[in-house]
């Protein structure tokens, strides 16, 4: 809605802020970057304000003035709420997890099916020694240090230090979304 079309019970906006719309975009476009918002988004909460101030008090003295003052107020009210409002955890609720008689919920199902997808292509993405070991890790027996080391056919004690380089790595392919380093050199 621009500022001269006004909904069918709204007053109608007073020519000194329709003449104002460029400045409202500018300092709109200025405040939006620090405070999280859309600057469309500002620009409509002061058009808002601007209305709801009409009904009240009437036009301000100072159009431009009282324009840049609601617009750095609605952006502040913007960060206040941002700091208040905290996401949800990755994880669904554990009641989420569960649809009708006990049977897993659909989206449940689908997120732990796209997190086990993403997992196994990051594994494969590692190197040949990571794959191995941390493909053992993930059987869905989930055997012990000892049954690993013997499958793997190393000592259990080199078995710790492998997996924290392991993981390290998966680590980094799975938060940094970056291609697995190309071997170098002869392979071994």
């Amino acid at each position: 809605m621009t500022p001269r079309e006004s909904a069918p019970h709204a007053p109608a906006v007073p020519e000194p802020f329709g003449a104002l719309a460029p400045l409202l975009a500018a300092e709109s476009d200025a405040e939006a970057a620090a405070s999280g918002l859309d600057p469309r988004d500002l620009q409509q909460a002061v058009w808002l304000r601007l209305l709801e101030h009409l009904d009240g008090p009437g036009t301000p003295a100072r159009p431009a003035e009282w324009l840049r003052r609601a617009v750095r107020e609605e952006a502040r009210r913007a960060r206040r709420t941002a700091v208040r409002e905290l996401p949800y955890d990755d994880e669904p609720a554990p009641d989420a997890r569960f649809g009708s008689a006990q049977a897993p919920a659909p989206e449940w199902a689908a997120v732990q099916a796209e997190r086990r997808r993403a997992l196994r292509a990051a594994v494969r993405r590692t190197p040949v020694r990571c794959q191995r070991l941390l493909s053992a890790m993930l059987a869905p027996n989930d055997p012990t240090y000892r049954e690993i080391a013997g499958k793997l056919g190393i000592s259990q004690g080199s078995l710790g230090p492998m997996r924290s380089r392991c993981l390290g790595c998966l680590r980094r392919m799975l938060t940094a979304g970056v291609a697995a380093p190309t071997h170098r050199g002869r392979v071994r």
